[in-house]
Order: C-alpha cells, then structure tokens, then sequence
C-alpha cells in the first residue's frame, strides 16, 4: 500500500503541479523540504487562511523562502474550498 501511494505520488509530480489550497498532507509532504510535520502545519494553516500565491507558503511556521523555491517549479494555488 505504502508503494502505491509513493507511486501515485510520483506520478502526480512528475505530471502535475501540488496545489497548496487542496492537496493532502501526504502530497504536500512529498515536496523538496517539507515532511510530515509541515505538511500537516499547511493543512492546519489553510484551514483558516486561504493561500492567494505560492509566496504565502513563508507564512506557515517551518517553511522559509529557500523552500519555497526549491518548489515553485511544482506548486501552484488553486480554489479555496
């Protein structure tokens, strides 16, 4: 299981960008950087604030600007829910 989920997603950076609006902790956490401890923390931050550009990402505690760039290439903002 734990496989097909690395698998799944690979594929999915490989062929599209992580939203940082919607995508889960495990997509999240599969970014240059960011582990499951921040992953978690952008899904805690996104909860009450809605992120408007990849930039924002600096606002969540544990994640720099260095981080950011490593993965602007892969990022990109969509909807809020």
């Amino acid at each position: 299981m734990k496989i097909l989920a690395m698998i799944v997603l690979g594929v999915t950076l490989l062929l599209g960008a992580v939203d940082i609006n919607n995508a889960s902790a495990k997509e999240l956490s599969s970014l240059k950087g960011i582990g499951a401890k921040k992953a978690k923390a952008i899904v805690s931050f996104r909860k009450g604030h809605c992120f408007k550009s990849v930039d924002e990402l600096v606002k969540v505690k544990g994640i720099g600007k260095k981080i950011v760039e490593k993965n602007r290439a892969t990022l990109e903002v969509g909807e809020c829910k």
